[in-house]
């Protein structure tokens, strides 16, 4: 039998964590539970589960015969979090911050808290799966087993020292195997629904929080002729793809044929901040949102260092199949080192501020944020 450690984990409310927490007692470990509050602007709104979901976490803790612990790290989420995120919207980028938030809470002032209680390992109810290489002595992070479950996209920027402390028990299970082993010990929170939406979001409206904390700045929504038909109400509220919310419905494109163009959607394709216009585009796949290459900065690698330029595959938004794709190294204007993507095939709305994550088979390499990305030229008849 593998070594037995003094494990703490990150008990959420959720059923993932609940499970993770009864499959390492199952096998020996000695489990403590810690319940992180990350967020506590508005504990008291409608939006906000963090009460409920400790009251959950507890339950399970009682079920299973484990301590929990409440800990707070808002201030820590505040600082190293949020405000980048604010920072990145305000710049017109679409930020990702549960992959911030992994990075720098879950496997950084959680698992320092860990340490302090003397614990050797953490884990949490992430689908992905941790495994050392004996050739190369290196950790890697690996694809959860179950592929519609997989979260090693919002794990890649973890490193060697984390993922040596790391274990991801449910990231060799199926989410259907989770839930009837919750069921079948018995945990209260086994039908509970998934949680959706950013952490400290829940299920709100997103443009309504954001406008808390964004000062809204309107102004024109263009067509690729530079034709304005339409006012923004801020470049912030946007993000590249999105065909919802435009408020410019049933305008045709013009030179557009009569009949038939007002109902094809139009989507965002291009946000300009220093003449804060929205560029919008009609058609799913309209050259404009497809792009061959992409450059990445600020870049994380799992193995400590960058993978040999080469063929690989990569995703640039969550739920994305791996596409395939070349990297080169990229030296940056700043004097940092980013990256290169060239896809095989052209991909869908690449977004600045999004990660680009690196994948070779079912091993996660790490990735970069998105910084820009080439768009296709037109076709010509």
């Amino acid at each position: 039998m593998s070594q037995l450690h003094r494990v703490v984990v990150g008990l959420s409310g959720g059923v993932d964590s609940a499970v993770t927490a009864h499959l390492l007692k199952q096998q020996g470990h000695e489990v403590i539970g810690i319940f992180m509050k990350n967020w506590e602007d508005d504990d008291d709104s409608e939006y906000c589960s963090s009460n409920i979901d400790f009251v959950d976490a507890a339950a399970v803790a009682d079920v299973l015969g484990i301590e929990i612990e409440h800990v707070n790290f808002a201030a820590d989420y505040k600082d190293r979090v949020f405000s980048e995120f604010l920072r990145e919207y305000q710049a017109g980028r679409t930020p990702n911050p549960d992959i911030l938030c992994n990075a720098e809470i879950k496997f950084k002032s959680f698992l320092d808290h860990a340490m302090r209680l003397g614990a050797e390992k953490i884990a949490t109810g992430h689908y992905a799966r941790v495994r050392l290489n004996t050739a190369t002595g290196r950790h890697e992070l690996l694809k959860g087993l179950d592929p519609s479950k997989d979260q090693s996209y919002f794990l890649h920027r973890l490193n060697q020292a984390q993922l040596s402390k790391t274990l991801f028990p449910v990231g060799e299970l199926h989410k259907s195997e989770v839930r009837r082993i919750a069921e079948e010990i018995g945990l209260p929170n086994a039908k509970k629904k998934d949680s959706t939406g950013i952490c400290f979001i829940g299920e709100r409206p997103f443009r309504e929080f954001l406008n808390r904390y964004i000062s809204k700045e309107p102004g024109p929504i263009k067509d690729p002729s530079g034709r304005t038909i339409g006012k923004h109400v801020g470049l912030s509220f946007y993000t590249l793809g999105q065909r919802q919310g435009l408020g410019i419905g049933g305008i045709k494109t013009q030179g557009a044929q009569k009949g038939g163009s007002e109902h094809t959607p139009w989507f965002v394709a291009r946000k300009d901040v220093e003449k804060n216009t929205l560029w919008v585009v009609q058609g799913h796949d309209h050259p404009w949102l497809l792009s061959p290459q992409l450059q990445a900065t600020d870049v994380s690698w799992c193995a400590g260092q960058a993978p040999a330029s080469g063929t690989y595959a990569a995703k640039t938004r969550y739920r994305q199949t791996d596409a395939p794709c070349h990297l080169q190294a990229l030296s940056m204007p700043d004097g940092s080192t980013g990256f290169e993507l060239s896809f095989s095939e052209p991909q869908w709305a690449v977004t600045p501020g999004q990660s680009a994550v690196l994948y070779d088979g079912e091993v996660c390499l790490g990735g970069g944020v998105i910084h820009s990305a080439s768009a296709c030229p037109p076709k010509t008849d």
